[in-house]
Formats: structure tokens, C-alpha cells, sequence
């Protein structure tokens, strides 16, 4: 079977699990933010702002551990021993965050500026210690190329977060007056509820699990680990940390006003910037494939045309969903169905440019793990956590919500560009650049053409935008031959 092929088809199975399943995930957003029957945008700010928190905390628990485990489980003759030294560090590091989080919960919630949610930080600090430990279970069954199983776990889990959040706010909560019940806790005690689905399922790998700590391989896998880590945890300042800052730098005196209109303004943005979930939710799915995959090819000797193959088929793909969301906004906008967060649509096709760029870049991060040059990682995304804040701090108080969006465009830039700079000298590895140039500029020139296009009338409007796409389409078919690739044994 042609390696495309199988990368392919193991991106359309975690696609499933990870593109479906927080596609529906994201489903939930017309909920919250219906008018009359979810949260206003100061509701769904603060919502935001606790699972931009979450980001933060994931990824310190989950320590890079999940590449770890890929990298070392290919050198070991004991996959499952392995397995064990890998999730008990994540274990260990989860429970004692869990236990730091109940006794400090109040004063948590003090220095959030929410006195009266202690009882949340609770509830998410168990969500991250059992989706932290649940994390490194379902990279066990990516390695042993169990995607079904993986993409039945997380289905579950999301469809239950789902339902009970159907559930709570059609059937609970009074959008009207919502002091009289728990608010915008029906969220997050859904979401607490479907975390635990993740054990119950994954039984029987919970139930072979045992706690190892050897002094050796786990110093060994914290060394390679903690340069991800330390990626990982710059690249989520990358990600969210512009939603705690737009909340910090708006608030002003700090006044009642001040407040709510801070954090309506994050909600604003929080609910546009899922517009751009399609990249990102591909990107998600690509890598759960990829990361195995990339490590298996190690050992061919055409590994450098597989990686530049992929990546060439790769920009095709994300510059086609960029094309057909951002000259679509007209009809993806109503995503969100209450307009007062329309104001904020301007932000979207910065986002998606902005996820392409960081797509291709964990693409190119392949290199520096091969190479056993993690800490080159953690350099790259600590440069881009600098820009981040660097630049939110600037644009920001200029230009609100939208300074953050041009700053996230700016640092994975930067980022894109840097990995390929030091891969190209470290490990080499031949991407076809005049390819990727190619179907990017293409995309960039017809999306300015198509934006041209008005959209007063809906019908005519949608169909010539949908010319533009078709066009890119055709230099897709015309300059690669996608399908001939797909074909092949």
C-alpha cells in the first residue's frame, strides 16, 4: 500500500474521533450562545477564559509524554514496560496537581477574579488529571494502530458532553435569570462527567497499567520529554494566552463596566476564533496520525520523499478549507447564531492564515525529533511565546481583539520560518518549496479576488465565490494529480 495512502486512511479514522468529535464538540457553541436561551458574550467570556486556563495545564501534566513514549517504544523490546514508566510519570504529575488544586482552590479562585467558583477550579482540576492520564492510555492505542478503539473513546466522552450540556441548559438553566441555578457550571460539570468516560471505557488498559519508576529510562524519557514540555507549554501562550491578556489589558479601572465589557470582548473573540476550527481540527487529527507515522518512516530509505510528499499534500488541503471558509463567511457566521458576536468575523481569515502556518510547522517538527533535538523545539516555540505576549501587550490596547489575531498570524509565522531554518541545517530533509509556494500564493491571490465578490445577493454571491474555489481546485488536479497518488498499491 502506497505510504500516502496508509497516512491517509489513519487521518480519516482519527479524523472521526478528532475532527467529527470536536466538530460536534464545537456544536455546542450555537447552544451557548443562542440568544434568549444560552449566555450572553460576558457569560461565554468567562467560559472561555477558565478553558483557556485548561490549555495551560494539559499540556505541563501531559509533559510531552505521548511523543516520548512513540520515540522510546521503538527502541524497546518491552513495549509494555515502556508504556508503564511513560504514564506513570504523567500519573504521578497529575495527582499531585489535583491535590494542589483542592487545598489552594479558594485562593485560585480569588487571584482569577471569581471568589465565588472555588468549586470549579475543583471540578478542573479533576477534569485535567483524568484527561491527562486518559491522554497517554489513547497513545498507547495509537501505537498499537487501534484507531477504531481510540476514535470510540472519544466519541463517547464528547457525545456525553454533549448531551448532558443539552440537557442542563435546555432543561436547567433560566438564561433569563441565571443566578437562580449554576449558570454557566452546567458547562463545566458536563464536561467534568464525560472526562471520566475516557477510564471507564479504556478499562481494560487501566486495569494493566502498573506504576514503574525506573531511575534510569524515566531520567531518560524526562530529559527528551522536558524540551517538549517546555515546547508544548510555549506553544499554549501561543494558542490561548491572548484571551487571559485581552481580558486584563480591556478591564480598565477594574469597575463593574470595565469588567463586563472586557470580558464580552473576549467572548467575542473566543466564538469567532472556533470559526477556524476546520484547519485546526485537521491539523489535530493529521497529527495524531503523523506522529507514528513519521517515526516508522525513520528507517526508509525514501523517507525524505514521503516527508516532502506529505507535506506538499498537506498545504493543499489546509489552503483549501482557508479558501472555503474564509470566502464563506457570509454563511459559516451563522455558527454563531446570536449577531452581536458577528462584529468579530474580521478575525477569521487572520486565524485561518494563521493555522496554516502553524500546521506546516509541527509538519517540519518531525526533524528535530529524529534528530533527538527536542531542546531545538523548546527554543522555536519559547521564541514564539516572547512575540506573543511582546506583541499582545502592544496591539492589544490599539486595536483590541483584532491585535491578537495579527499577533497569532505573526508568531507562527515566525515559528514556520525558524523550524525550517534550523531543520534545513541540522537534519535536512527536501521539501518541494516551489510546490508549496505555489498552491499557497495561488490560494492567497484568488481569496483576495473572491473576497471582492459581494454577497448582497446570497445566491450569486455563494456561487461565484464557489467559481474561485473550483478554480484552485483545477491547479490542484492540474499541477499534482492527487488521485494518482491515492491509487497506487
Amino acid at each position: 500500500m502506497s505510504t500516502i495512502k496508509k497516512l491517509a486512511g489513519q487521518t480519516a479514522i482519527y479524523g472521526v474521533s478528532s475532527i467529527l468529535g470536536r466538530l460536534l464538540n464545537y456544536l455546542l457553541v450555537p447552544l451557548h450562545t443562542y440568544d434568549g436561551i444560552g449566555f450572553d458574550k460576558s457569560q461565554y467570556g468567562i467560559i472561555s477564559e477558565f478553558y483557556a486556563f485548561v490549555a495551560f495545564f494539559i499540556v505541563l501534566l501531559t509533559f510531552g509524554m505521548e511523543t516520548t513514549f512513540f520515540r522510546f517504544v521503538n527502541k524497546s523490546e518491552d513495549k509494555e514496560g515502556t508504556f508503564n514508566k511513560a504514564a506513570s510519570i504523567v500519573v504521578a504529575l497529575s495527582s499531585i496537581f489535583l491535590i494542589s488544586v483542592i487545598v489552594f482552590s479558594q485562593s485560585i479562585a480569588n487571584w482569577m477574579g471569581y471568589p465565588d467558583m472555588s468549586n470549579f477550579v475543583i471540578w478542573f482540576g479533576a477534569i485535567l488529571a483524568v484527561d491527562a492520564t486518559s491522554s497517554m492510555f489513547l497513545a498507547k492505542l495509537r501505537q498499537e494502530d487501534k484507531a477504531v478503539k481510540f476514535a470510540i473513546v472519544q466519541l463517547s466522552s464528547i457525545g456525553v458532553n454533549i448531551l448532558l450540556n443539552v440537557i442542563f441548559i435546555l432543561g436547567f438553566y433560566d438564561a433569563a435569570n441565571p443566578e437562580a441555578s449554576m449558570g454557566i457550571g452546567f458547562v463545566f460539570l458536563a464536561n467534568l462527567i464525560a472526562s471520566f468516560v475516557k477510564p471507564l471505557i479504556l478499562y481494560k488498559e487501566v486495569s494493566t497499567f502498573r506504576f514503574i519508576w525506573d531511575k534510569t529510562v524515566s531520567k531518560a524519557m524526562v530529559v527528551f520529554a522536558l524540551p517538549l514540555a517546555v515546547a508544548g507549554f510555549a506553544g499554549i501562550i501561543n494558542e490561548t494566552l491572548d484571551r487571559i491578556l485581552i481580558k486584563r489589558l480591556l478591564m480598565g479601572d477594574g469597575s463593574p463596566e470595565a469588567l463586563k465589557y472586557a470580558q464580552e470582548q473576549v467572548g467575542i473573540y473566543s466564538a469567532n476564533y472556533k470559526l477556524s476550527i476546520l484547519i485546526t481540527l485537521f491539523i489535530q487529527a493529521f497529527r495524531y496520525a503523523a506522529e507514528p507515522f513519521f517515526f516508522a518512516q525513520e528507517k526508509n530509505e525514501n523517507k525524505d520523499k514521503v516527508y516532502s510528499k506529505v507535506m506538499t499534500y498537506f498545504i493543499i488541503v489546509v489552503s483549501l478549507m482557508f479558501l472555503v471558509i474564509a470566502l464563506n463567511l457570509h454563511i459559516f457566521k451563522w455558527f454563531i447564531p446570536n449577531e452581536g458576536f458577528h462584529e468579530g468575523l474580521k478575525v477569521v481569515p487572520i486565524l485561518l492564515l494563521a493555522n496554516i502556518c502553524l500546521g506546516i510547522y509541527y509538519n517540519q517538527s518531525i526533524w528535530y525529533k529524529l534528530a533527538d533535538k527536542t531542546i531545538y523545539g523548546a527554543y522555536i516555540a519559547i521564541g514564539g511565546a516572547v512575540i506573543t505576549i511582546v506583541l499582545n501587550l502592544l496591539l492589544i490596547p490599539v486595536l483590541g481583539y483584532e491585535g491578537s489575531a495579527w499577533t497569532t498570524l505573526a508568531t507562527y509565522f515566525s515559528m514556520m520560518v525558524a523550524s525550517h531554518y534550523f531543520g534545513q541545517k541540522i537534519y535536512p530533509i527536501k521539501y518541494n518549496l516551489r510546490k508549496a509556494a505555489l498552491f499557497t500564493f495561488s490560494a492567497l491571490v484568488l481569496y483576495f479576488i473572491g473576497s471582492l465578490i459581494p454577497t448582497d445577493n446570497f445566491w450569486v454571491g455563494t456561487i461565484l465565490r464557489g467559481l474561485v474555489v473550483l478554480v484552485y481546485v483545477g491547479i490542484i488536479f492540474f499541477f499534482e494529480r492527487p488521485l494518482k497518488e491515492l491509487r497506487r498499491k
